[in-house]
């Protein structure tokens, strides 16, 4: 195996097994031969072929499957759909069962069409309903107190019918993008509202109770409330509600109202699916895509995806009868825009848009001829015979492209079907020193044409690299459209759009998803959400750079003399405290110390359990300086307070978000006791940065989430 030190890190922090005391147990080849000896079910010979399958990183299974296969909690799946009842027993009964899935490593979705509408009659207590946006927050507060077993992240689907009362409440309650931050949102847009969009009718929605019209809206009004509030913030996506039923396998059992956290696995209430992706990158030989690799890839994949659900331990005894009686897999792919790259064609041209298309549509048929021959053997999935299917299978569904954010960084691709991101990157070593990292491929390219960049390169060869940024919206629906093709579940893409961009053309781009015959679409625009998350920052050309100074400034700064702030010396006595916090990661010794003048300085020092000691001596050094600078504390506990760590403080009495924000709120609780300082409110939780909290590199936007691609990173909501 071929590990990148990044997809190693993530790895070890993430994946491998640990002892009481945190020491490591096993290893990449370890983690690898646990899961393949599980998922075969003690067929040894098996077991090497799905040990060969991953360790080639030919295709790997989602992350729960390889956290948790061979383990004694065994919950191998990655998404899961909630019924959530209009009674105030089914809500939080959902709230209780989204726990324990989180708590296993699985995301979850849920539907919010069945609950009365804010202002509704409880008849029960005579009192007044509180509607789905304020029950989602209570969901949303207690994903956030549930850490997935130190690995996962608990992400949830919201999911609203464009026809409910409460509508426009859910289309902007995360405008404030501090709020419900542990969900991705989708309107589930009807084809008749659609039709009422272009008519520029009025339409109704309907209490969820009676299924009768409580009012009319103009149904333009509402679309342009979507599209506005999506071109804000890149919230709500849409979800084609009834292009997905129209492909549900099993009508019969019901529709389906809700998908998991990155909106492509639609699922009926209770069902849960497991993923996997195989790495097209590695399906190449002599320049060229390998269709014989491929089928044999397709082939062992999905035996080993229909084996992952024998061998999965569900959360719930309803979810293992629901997931058992329908049987379904989803198949997908990553490192589709690498192989664009070896091949050399544009993400954004017709030839690779018909290429994904092509790949899709032969990995989904030989994915089928292979449920085929399981059905022939194994028998077909329950439920068969009130399918609509036209042949035995053994699953009802076979094929997802789902986002591989972990997973392409193990793999050393790019995600799912999403283009690069970006072709360098800086990575940041213990020294100090700053490397730059190019795309593989582009690294190989340029040693291919003797070039030192890209603007060296042939003009025809330099077109295929293209990155998220520079390619329009409409190839990025024409590329999820032509996989959605030949997709059973659905696609999760994010159509990236430039800061610039026009609200008018959010709205085209939903329009021309629909059109195409997409069953969502997620978009976000650069820079639209808190502060900057997308940033690609070109070198400042001569013009932008400042002007040369004259004054040779001072010897320690380039700053010209008339601008240097030199800090205060230190007296040599200072009062002060010290307060001891329960980090993460060990404890936190914080002192600030004030003299006659004001507070001057900060020190922090971390107990025998370790920490990061660096990072929080570093913020203590920087708040010294400026404190001593003449800062006014009031602007530094503004700029600290409120900076999150996964790791994330608690202690009696006080809720700290990480080591800065502890260091804020001491400085604060100094202010307060000698100098009267009002205390502050607890900022709200923010976390999406311009940069990962987690190594503070660039983080991306994909399917909906968050994705750092330098240590695996991921938030969804």
């Amino acid at each position: 195996m071929n590990l990148s030190p990044n997809a190693l890190s993530v790895l070890e922090r993430r994946y491998f097994i640990r002892d009481e005391k945190q020491n490591l147990l096993e290893d990449a080849e370890g983690m690898f031969r646990r899961v393949a000896d599980a998922v075969a079910k003690d067929d040894k010979a098996l077991a090497d072929r799905f040990y060969s399958l991953m360790t080639s990183f030919d295709f790997l299974p989602n992350s729960p499957t390889l956290m948790n296969a061979g383990r004694p909690l065994g919950q191998l799946s990655a998404c899961f759909v909630l019924p959530v009842e209009d009674t105030l027993e089914g809500i939080f009964d959902a709230i209780k069962q989204a726990a324990m899935i989180h708590k296993s490593g699985g995301g979850t979705g849920f539907s919010f069409s069945r609950l009365r509408p804010a202002g509704g009659t409880v008849r029960s207590t005579g009192g007044v309903a509180s509607g789905p946006v304020s029950f989602m927050k209570v969901f949303n507060a207690a994903t956030e107190a549930v850490k997935q077993g130190g690995t996962r992240r608990g992400a949830n689907m919201g999911v609203l019918r464009v026809d409910h009362p409460d509508i426009e409440s859910f289309i902007q309650c995360k405008q404030d993008t501090g709020e419900i931050t542990n969900f991705n949102l989708s309107v589930a847009l009807t084809d008749a509202f659609l039709l009422a969009v272009r008519d520029d009718a009025m339409f109704d929605l309907i209490s969820p109770r009676d299924r009768q019209p409580v009012r009319q809206v103009r149904a333009r009004e509402l679309y342009e409330l979507i599209v506005n509030s999506a071109w804000n913030t890149g919230e709500p996506g849409v979800l084609f509600i009834d292009r997905v039923n129209r492909d549900n396998p099993v009508p019969a059992q019901g529709e389906i109202e809700s998908t998991n956290p990155c909106g492509e696995q639609p699922l009926l209430p209770y069902e849960s699916c497991n993923l996997g992706s195989i790495n097209l990158k590695n399906m190449m030989r002599d320049g060229r895509v390998d269709w014989d690799k491929l089928s044999d890839t397709v082939g062992l994949a999905v035996l080993f995806l229909d084996n992952v659900i024998d061998v999965n331990k569900y959360p719930l005894d309803i979810i293992r009868e629901t997931t058992l009686a329908t049987r379904k897999i989803g198949l997908g792919v990553m490192g589709f825009a690498d192989l664009l790259l070896e091949l050399g064609i544009p993400y954004n041209s017709d030839e690779g848009v018909e290429l994904g298309a092509r790949i899709m549509s032969f990995i989904s048929s030989r994915a089928q001829a292979e449920s085929e021959t399981l059905a022939g053997l194994r028998g077909t999935f329950p439920l068969y015979g009130q399918s609509v299917l036209k042949t035995p299978r053994r699953n009802a569904t076979v094929t997802t492209i789902a986002p591989t954010g972990t997973l392409s960084l193990i793999a050393g691709v790019s995600s799912g079907i999403e283009p690069v991101f970006a072709f360098s990157y800086e990575r940041h070593v213990m020294d100090g020193t700053i490397l730059t990292e190019l795309n593989p491929v582009l690294e190989k390219t340029l040693a291919q044409n003797g070039a030192a960049g890209l603007e060296d390169l042939p003009d025809d060869v330099r077109a295929a690299f293209v990155c998220a940024h520079d390619i329009a919206p409409v190839w990025h629906v024409k590329m999820q459209a032509a996989f959605q093709q030949h997709i059973d579940n659905a696609v999760s893409k994010t159509v990236n759009f430039p800061h610039g961009a026009t609200v008018d053309q959010v709205r085209e781009t939903y329009d021309l998803a629909y059109e195409l015959g997409c069953k969502g679409v997620t978009i976000y625009r650069d820079g639209s959400r808190g502060n900057q998350v997308l940033v690609a920052k070109a070198p400042a050309s001569a013009s932008e750079q400042a002007p040369e100074s004259d004054d040779p400034g001072c010897d320690d700064c380039a700053l010209p003399r008339d601008r240097v702030i030199h800090p205060r010396e230190r007296d040599k006595v200072a009062r002060g405290i010290t307060e001891k916090i329960v980090v993460g990661c060990g404890n936190l010794y914080i002192t600030v110390n004030f003299d006659d003048i004001g507070v001057c300085e900060v020190f922090t020092n971390t107990g025998k359990k370790g920490g990061c000691p660096s990072q929080s001596e570093a913020t203590a050094r920087l708040a010294t300086a400026a404190l001593r600078s003449g800062v006014d504390p009031a602007y530094i506990i503004k700029q600290l307070r409120g900076i999150r760590c996964p790791s994330t403080v608690r202690q009696k009495g006080m809720e700290c978000m990480s080591c800065p924000d502890a260091i804020a709120r001491v400085i604060e609780r100094v202010m307060r006791e000698q100098y009267d300082y009002p205390q502050t409110p607890a900022p709200s939780v923010i976390e999406n940065r311009a940069l990962c909290p987690e190594c503070g590199h660039n983080v991306a936007h994909e399917g909906g989430c968050v994705v750092c691609h330098h240590c695996g990173y991921s938030k969804c909501g």
